[in-house]
Order: C-alpha cells, then sequence, then structure tokens
C-alpha cells in the first residue's frame, strides 16, 4: 500500500509536511506503521498549486528519502494547497508515468489501495475512460484510470458523486471478474481551491485516512498516518467516508458506492 500527504491552508513550505515532521512522508516511505508494507520506494510524486490555475508536478522513480532534488525543491517552493505520495506498487511497473500524483488541468488526484484482480480486467477499465480523456492516459495503473473515468462521471461538477460512480464500475468489475478484495481505498484530489479526500472497501480493511487543523498554521494537513506521534488531536475519518476540506472548514459525507445496480 502506498502512503500520501496533502495540505491546505496559510501557504507553507512542501517540507514542512514531506520531509520535516517526526513521522513525515518521506520518514513513511521506509518507515510507515499503519499499512502491511512499511517501504513504500516504489517512486514518489507532489502536485503543487501557485499562481497558475494548474498544479506544478514532480515525479520520479527514486525512492523519497534518496533523492537530493525531492529535498531541495520542498525546501524552497511555498504552496497554500499541495499533495505529496510514495508509492509501493502492487503490480504495475516501477515508471514516472506510474507514480501519482495525476494531473489533468485544473485536477490532481492520487490514491491507495487497490482492485482485486486488475490485471485480469484491465482492458474493461480502460473502456470506461471517456474518449476525451483517454488521451491523458499515460501509465498503467489502476489509480489513473480512476481518476479519468471520474472524470468522465462528472468529477467538476459533483466530486462526491463522480468518484463514486466511477468506485462503483470497478467495484462491479473486480466482483464480476477479479479477485476479493474488490476494493481498497483511501483517495485525495483537488481542483485547486478545495481538497478532497474518500476513504472506503468492501471488506474491513480500509486504507487509514486522518486529517488535523493546525492553528498555528492556519491549515489542515491530511494523510495515511499522523505527520507526528505526540499529536494526539489528529482525526480518523470512518470508512465509507467523503470528506471535502475548505479553510477550516470540514464535511464528513458518507461516501456510497452502488456496484449492485451495475452488476451483470
Amino acid at each position: 500500500m502506498c502512503r500520501w500527504a496533502a495540505y491546505l491552508g496559510r501557504p507553507i513550505y512542501l517540507e514542512d509536511i514531506v520531509s520535516r515532521p517526526g513521522h513525515s512522508l518521506v520518514r513513511q516511505s521506509h518507515g510507515a506503521t499503519r499499512c502491511a508494507t512499511s517501504v513504500n520506494a516504489d517512486g514518489f510524486g507532489l502536485a503543487w498549486y501557485g499562481d497558475r490555475e494548474e498544479p506544478g508536478l514532480y515525479r520520479d522513480v527514486m525512492p523519497a528519502w534518496s533523492d537530493p532534488n525531492l529535498r531541495s525543491l520542498t525546501a524552497t517552493v511555498k504552496s497554500h494547497l499541495f499533495m505529496a505520495h510514495v508509492r509501493a506498487s502492487t503490480g504495475t511497473a516501477t515508471s514516472r508515468n506510474n507514480c501519482h500524483p495525476f494531473a489533468v488541468g485544473r485536477w490532481c488526484f492520487m490514491h491507495n489501495g487497490q482492485f482485486g484482480g486488475y490485471d485480469s480486467w484491465r482492458r474493461s477499465a480502460e473502456l470506461l475512460i471517456p474518449d476525451d480523456a483517454y488521451g491523458h492516459r499515460k501509465g498503467a495503473t489502476d489509480s489513473e484510470a480512476l481518476f479519468l473515468c471520474a472524470l468522465g462521471e462528472g468529477l467538476a461538477q459533483d466530486p462526491g458523486g463522480a468518484l463514486a460512480r466511477a468506485t462503483a464500475r470497478f467495484e462491479a468489475l473486480a466482483r464480476q471478474r477479479g479477485t476479493a478484495p474488490h476494493v481498497r481505498l483511501t483517495c485525495a484530489f483537488s481542483d485547486g481551491v478545495r481538497l478532497y479526500a474518500a476513504r472506503y472497501a468492501t471488506d474491513d480493511q480500509a486504507p487509514t485516512l486522518y486529517h488535523r487543523w493546525s492553528a498555528t498554521r492556519q491549515g489542515r494537513a491530511g494523510g495515511a498516518e499522523p505527520l507526528e506521534s505526540d499529536e494526539l488531536d489528529w482525526f480518523e475519518v470512518p470508512p465509507g467516508s467523503f470528506c471535502t476540506f475548505e479553510g477550516e472548514s470540514v464535511t464528513i459525507a458518507p461516501f456510497v458506492v452502488e456496484s449492485d445496480r451495475l452488476a451483470a
């Protein structure tokens, strides 16, 4: 399983989330504590928003702890909204195109989890991506395919509903042609204004998701694991939830995936 972290609020240096905390994302890349795989060394990525609508993107296949460019970039770039990801592959190749986050226009997306038996129905998943989004398909992961499918389901108009509909389509394929666990998912995505996140699974092993508001920074951090072990005010998001973060405001709604109606 992968690890990820995100931030929304007053601009801070990326390193304040990515590398400086005691349990930063870089530390999680070789010492994660709340997932089955403690090492996440199959690449990393950053997406950050600045003065322009579209996010900046930096991804590479090196382990996050060993890239001096990552340390330099995060120490000098400030952003009010950014996302970072360290990858543990569930089967696809270690390549730059398979590293998260993925970006299309003003949207960026990253994912932790799996769809059971994806290799056996990957071609069918590709057919769920609409033609006007398929040109953005660069890699081979289920995560990127889910993102592009969600764009086609109306992500810009209905973020939670579009992600739920895309997840339902993938879950239906996993139930018909794949293997259990059919879906384990946490993801985060943004349009540069709001930060969204979801936690969901078809079993009782939904990947973890936490968030915390910092009055000092006037910002909110979220991710797969708390960034400090001595901060007791990290909130764990329940499974089956969809979160909308905007300023200090948090909205947590049910994340309802209706895959049964799509089953053959």
